[in-house]
C-alpha cells in the first residue's frame, strides 16, 4: 500500500518511494465500437450506442502488456477511464460490462506488481467538442445540437475537418463556445446560468452529481483491490469563461492561439447563427502570430437545438439592439457575482474537488486523491481545511517539442516566462527549473503535498515521422533523456504519457493525430522479445531507486555511458533494504556496483539491487556501470 508521509510517498515498511509508470492508454479516449479514432466520422454521432470494452487493450493481451511494463520498471500506472465510457447511454445508465472489464484489467495488473490510480480523463470536455471525456448527452442537456458544433465554430473536430488535422489545434477548443460553456456550467452554472435547469435541477448540480456518481461506480467496482492507490479528480480541468475579464477578447485561460481564434463574444454570436470574421493565428518561433482572418459559420446556422435556450443571450450577456445588431451588455459578466470578485480555483474548483474527495472516499476510504489545476494558468491553494491525503499531480511538456514536433537540444522556450533558452546545458537546466516550479507550488500552496508528474513525455512523430521511415529514433532518445533527466534532478515521481497498445505509425494514438506512445505495433520486428515494439527505450528504461531506506538526495543516469548514481540519507529505523531497479535492457552483460558502505545483492530475475546500508553512517552512495562483454 502506498502511503503519504509529509511530502513523500512511503511503503508499509517506511521506505521512501519514487513512483514511475505510464498513462494507460492513449486510445482509451475513444470507443472500440464503433471504431472511435478521431479521423473516422462513421458512427460518430451515435453517441449512446458505443462500447469502450477493450480500452486500453483486449483482456487477452493483458499479460503481454503488463509483463512489458513490469520489465521496463513502470510499476505505477495512471489508468485512463472516461465519463463517456461509463455512462454513455444516458444519465444514470452505467455500462456494467465496461466496469467489469476495468476490474479484470486492474486485477491482472496486480499479478505483475503494478499499482494504479484512476484518471477520469477529459480533454476540452468531450469527443463532441474536439477532445474526450464527457458523454454526448451532457452537451445536449445544455441545449447544443452535436451535429452543428463544428460547422458553427463552436469546436474544431477532426471527424469533420478531415486530414490533415492542424497540429496541436485541439487545445484551442477550450476557448470556443462548446467546451468553454460546458466547463462554465459544470463549475459555475449556479452563478452564471441559474436559469438553465435539467428537469428542474440546476445544470451545475446535474452535471457534477452525474460525473461524481459515475466515478463512484468505478470505485465501487474496484473496491477491495489492494493495488488501487487512488483517484484523480479530473484531467486538465478548464475554467471555461469563469474569470475572463473582457468578453471582447479571446479567452485568456488557455494561452495557445492557433487557427481560427474568435473572441468570447464572437463565439456566442457564432452559436446564435451570426457569421463572424475571426482572427487566424499560426505558430512562430516563440509565439503565436496573427496571419489574417477567416469567416466562420458562413451558413448562419444556430448551434442550439430547436426550443433550447441560447444560454448567454438568455442570461443577459449580449443581445440585439433595435437595428438588429448584436451588442455586448456585460463584458465582465464572468468576473463578479453579487458584486464580489471571484476566483476560479477558490470559489469553484476547490469546492468541487473537496466534494469529489468526500464522495469517492465514502466508498474507498483510504484512497489518495490526485489533484491538478488548469494547466499553465491558475494555481491551487490547498489549505488545512481541505481534503487530506492529496497528491499534487501537474503536467509538463517542453513547449517547443510539443507544438513544433521537433527537438533541438540547444534551443527551447520557457513556457512560463516565454524566454528563449540557448545552449544544450542551459536547455537541460531550464527543463529542470520548469519542473522545480511545480514542486515549489506544492510546498508553498498545496500544504506540502507530495508531487507526482501526472503527464510528461514527448511526441514520437518528430520531423514529419522521419524515424518511422528510417528507424533512427536518436532524436526521440535525446528528447526523452532530457525530459527524464530533469525529473531525476528533482527526484520526482511521474507517469509518462503514454503507452498505447494499438498505436501505429500511420495514426499514432488514434486521437487528434497525437503520437506519444512508448510502444507501437509498427515498431515490432517479430523477435518476440519483451522489448520488441518499444520506442526510445535507451532513454526511457533506466535505473531508479524504487524504495529507499531513508531520504533520497541526488539521482542521475548518464544515458550514453549507462552510468547510474544515487545518494540518500539513511534512516536506521527502517528495517528493510533500499531497492533499486536495474533494467536488463541497459545492462545485458551485467553491471558493476560500487556502494559506499553496507552490503548488497543483485537479483537479475526481478531486476533489483537490494542494498542494506551500514547503520550510523549517514549519507550513502551507489554507482552502477555496465560490465562490458
Amino acid at each position: 500500500m502506498i502511503k503519504i508521509d509529509g511530502k513523500h510517498f512511503k511503503d508499509e515498511r517506511g521506505r521512501t518511494l519514487i513512483l514511475r509508470g505510464v498513462n494507460l492508454g492513449g486510445s482509451s479516449k475513444v470507443p472500440v465500437r464503433p471504431e472511435g479514432a478521431t479521423w473516422n466520422r462513421e458512427g460518430f454521432y451515435d453517441h449512446r450506442e458505443v462500447s469502450f470494452v477493450g480500452r486500453p487493450f483486449p483482456l487477452a493481451e493483458a499479460d503481454e502488456h503488463c509483463s512489458r511494463l513490469r520489465a521496463w520498471g513502470f510499476t505505477f500506472v495512471r489508468f485512463l477511464v472516461t465519463w463517456e465510457a461509463i455512462e454513455h447511454a444516458g444519465p444514470g445508465i452505467y455500462d456494467e460490462e465496461y466496469l467489469d472489464y476495468i476490474r479484470a484489467v486492474v486485477e491482472k495488473a496486480a499479478d505483475y506488481g503494478i499499482d494504479v490510480f484512476i484518471d477520469p480523463h477529459e480533454d476540452v470536455w468531450s469527443r463532441f467538442s474536439g477532445g474526450d471525456g464527457a458523454p454526448g448527452w451532457t452537451l445536449e442537456v445544455a441545449g447544443f445540437d452535436l451535429t452543428r458544433l463544428h460547422a458553427t465554430g463552436a469546436a474544431i473536430l477532426h471527424q469533420e475537418h478531415g486530414d490533415p488535422f492542424p497540429r496541436m489545434v485541439w487545445p484551442t477548443n477550450n476557448n470556443k463556445l462548446a467546451a468553454a460553456s460546458m466547463f462554465t456550467l459544470f463549475f459555475g452554472g449556479n452563478d452564471f446560468a441559474p436559469l438553465l435547469k435539467v428537469d428542474g435541477e440546476p445544470i451545475q448540480e446535474f452535471l457534477q452529481r452525474h460525473y461524481i456518481a459515475a466515478m463512484q461506480q468505478v470505485a465501487l467496482r474496484l473496491r477491495g483491490l489492494p493495488n488501487v492507490a487512488g483517484y484523480d479528480t479530473l484531467n486538465e480541468p478548464a475554467s471555461g469563461w469563469i474569470g475572463e475579464p473582457d468578453l471582447n477578447l479571446p479567452a485568456q485561460s488557455m494561452p495557445a492561439m492557433l487557427n481560427a481564434t474568435p473572441t468570447i463574444l464572437q463565439s456566442m454570436l457564432l452559436g446564435a447563427g451570426i457569421p463572424q470574421q475571426v482572427d487566424f493565428y499560426e505558430l512562430g518561433l516563440a509565439s503565436f502570430i496573427k496571419k489574417g482572418q477567416v469567416l466562420l459559420n458562413p451558413q448562419a446556422q444556430p448551434v442550439w437545438r430547436a426550443g433550447a435556450m441560447d444560454i448567454w443571450r438568455e442570461h443577459g450577456v449580449w443581445d440585439l439592439d433595435a437595428a438588429g445588431q448584436p451588442r455586448l451588455l456585460r463584458p465582465d459578466y464572468f468576473t463578479r457575482v453579487d458584486g464580489r470578485a471571484i476566483n476560479f480555483d477558490t470559489d469553484y474548483f476547490k469546492p468541487f474537488a473537496n466534494r469529489y474527495a468526500r464522495e469517492i472516499r465514502s466508498v474507498a476510504p483510504d484512497a489518495l486523491i490526485f489533484v491538478e489545476s488548469v494547466p499553465s494558468f491558475t494555481h491551487l491553494h490547498w489549505g488545512k481545511g481541505d481534503a487530506a491525503n492529496i497528491v499534487h499531480a501537474p503536467h509538463w511538456y517542453d513547449a517547443v517539442t510539443l507544438l513544433k514536433k521537433t527537438f533541438v537540444p540547444w534551443f527551447t522556450v520557457d513556457a512560463d516566462t516565454r524566454r528563449l533558452v540557448l545552449g544544450a546545458k542551459n536547455v537541460r537546466r531550464n527543463f529542470a527549473e520548469q519542473i522545480a516550479r511545480s514542486l515549489r507550488q506544492s510546498d508553498e500552496k498545496m500544504n506540502g503535498a507530495p508531487t507526482l508528474m501526472g503527464e510528461v513525455g514527448i511526441p514520437f512523430d518528430l520531423y514529419n515521422k522521419k524515424a518511422f521511415r528510417d528507424g533512427d529514433f536518436s532524436r526521440q532518445e535525446q528528447a526523452m533523456d532530457a525530459t527524464l533527466s530533469a525529473l531525476e534532478a528533482n527526484l520526482l515521481s511521474f507517469t509518462l504519457w503514454v503507452y498505447t497498445a494499438d498505436n501505429n505509425n500511420a495514426r499514432g494514438d488514434k486521437w487528434n493525430d497525437e503520437d506519444f506512445s512508448l510502444f507501437s505495433r509498427d515498431q515490432q520486428t517479430g523477435s518476440g522479445g519483451i522489448h520488441d515494439g518499444g520506442r526510445a527505450l535507451r532513454a526511457a528504461v533506466r535505473p531508479y531507486p524504487m524504495r529507499t531506506a531513508g531520504q533520497p538526495l541526488a539521482l542521475s543516469f548518464d544515458m550514453r555511458r549507462r552510468r547510474f548514481e544515487f545518494t540518500y540519507r539513511g534512516d536506521d529505523s527502517v528495517d528493510a533494504p533500499t531497492e533499486i531497479f536495474i533494467p536488463g535492457y541497459q545492462y545485458p552483460n551485467g553491471c558493476t556496483v560500487t556502494v559506499s558502505d553496507g552490503s548488497y545483492e543483485l537479483d537479475p530475475g526481478d531486476q533489483l539491487l537490494r542494498w542494506r546500508h551500514a547503520p550510523g553512517t549517514g549519507i550513502h552512495r551507489v554507482v552502477v556501470t555496465p560490465r562490458e562483454g
